[in-house]
């Protein structure tokens, strides 16, 4: 890759091509549950290179402004949530959820002229949503199937990771590792074991793609040898710009990821588990709760994950030597986390080989450059419409007559409307 396009990629802040391309989506920036009551606590939150402040004001809406005071640019985290409005600690001056400065005791005639930065919010899923783009642009919200479910037939984490988003989320679009890194806790993992689907990843790791451009983003068709006469597909769903539906694993939970920068060399990675019919069951909710699945255990506290770049993601040599794991790191999430952040806050993308395996890393990088590029030229992004996302991911048996992509044709289409196809 070339440096400018690797720069592009990567450089998400205010200003930039990409930040601008990010910001004409709805950007999930914190659990509902880290601003849950009215006038309490405000929330500092950083994404995309923006420094802000999230709060729930006294009627119980969601907003999400500027961190810094409009008058000399004190912290408005010091400052007092109360009747409306998040209120400057140092000479009282006063916003509500829209940025507008609604009191300036010292000279009120000023006040209608002050204005810091505001977002609009909105709540699904179990997160509050901001709209960072032009206000004459904004999008209807999402509709992920994970944001459409009742309360109780969803589970969603995020935590901290110390890398550029682009090398996390490829991690999510790259099927093949999984018969590697993830190929020992599989067997024992409350959302994974007693699946049949774990024989055929770990019998063949030489996966074989073909991926379709669709309205969402991209379709990625993942072939391993099944039985005598089956091939075994993985079918996963990227979905513009930084979703991803991960094919499912026996009756268990479906599953996905969101990773959202906070700026260049940092990102949130969002986990999620739903069942699109009836609630989790208890003992996998437990699990996930614990920090299994795709979930983690945290520092108490934070959401940084107990393993850790800087405790060397609490390698286990033991472990890794007796087959407990294959890289010694415990966790799913951890397991690629370690390997991601390995390479450094950011990848140097001119010092790497792929091979036919990472065409969907390919496709997806090309996706994300030529639509940043087209913006600029003033034409519109891809995947805006919300429906376009109502699709899912599947694991399927297919005799080695069917190609995967034309069964989908007659059985993905309408994804929601059709059954969980799973192995």
């Amino acid at each position: 890759m070339d440096k400018d396009t690797a720069e592009l990629l990567v450089r998400v802040g205010p200003g930039t091509a990409m930040g601008a391309l990010m910001r004409r989506y709805w950007v999930p920036v914190l659990l509902s549950d880290e601003i849950a009551a009215a006038d309490g606590p405000p929330v500092r939150v950083k994404i995309l290179g923006e420094k802000l402040l999230a709060f729930r004001d006294t009627k119980g809406r969601a907003g999400l402004v500027s961190e810094f005071c409009a008058h000399r640019g004190a912290s408005l985290f010091l400052g007092r949530n109360e009747e409306n409005g998040i209120r400057c600690s140092y000479h009282g001056w006063k916003y509500d959820i829209t940025g507008q400065c609604v009191d300036l005791p010292q000279v009120p005639t000023l006040c209608s002229k002050m204005k810091i930065a505001a977002y609009p919010c909105i709540e699904r899923g179990g997160i509050v949503w901001a709209y960072m783009g032009p206000a004459d642009k904004q999008p209807a919200p999402p509709e992920l199937e994970w944001c459409l479910v009742p309360d109780s037939h969803r589970y969603v984490t995020k935590r901290l990771q110390q890398s550029s988003y682009l090398q996390a989320m490829e991690g999510g679009i790259d099927t093949s590792h999984v018969s590697w890194v993830h190929r020992y806790e599989v067997d024992r993992d409350p959302m994974h074991m007693h699946s049949k689907a774990l024989d055929y990843i770990k019998k063949d790791s030489n996966v074989v793609f073909d991926i379709e451009e669709t309205p969402h983003g991209l379709t990625l068709y993942g072939r391993r040898l099944g039985d005598e006469k089956t091939n075994y597909w993985r079918i996963t769903q990227w979905i513009f710009p930084w979703f991803t539906c991960i094919p499912p694993f026996g009756h268990h939970a479906l599953g996905g990821h969101v990773w959202v920068p906070i700026d260049d060399e940092n990102c949130w990675a969002w986990s999620m588990n739903w069942l699109n019919d009836r609630p989790l069951p208890q003992q996998e909710l437990d699990a996930m709760k614990a920090g299994q699945g795709i979930h983690v255990e945290y520092i108490p506290g934070t959401f940084i994950p107990r393993a850790n770049k800087d405790n060397d993601w609490l390698i286990d040599r033991e472990s890794q030597k007796n087959r407990e794991t294959f890289s010694g790191v415990s966790g799913f999430s951890i397991q690629d986390a370690s390997l991601q952040e390995s390479m450094g806050p950011i990848q140097d993308h001119a010092n790497e080989h792929l091979i036919p395996t990472d065409k969907a890393i390919s496709m997806a990088r090309r996706s994300l450059v030529k639509a940043a590029r087209n913006l600029q030229q003033g034409i519109e992004p891809p995947a805006l419409d919300a429906a376009s996302q109502r699709v899912r991911a599947a694991a399927v048996l297919l005799d080695r007559a069917v190609h995967a992509p034309d069964w989908a044709k007659d059985n993905l289409v309408d994804g929601l409307k059709q059954p969980v196809f799973t192995v």
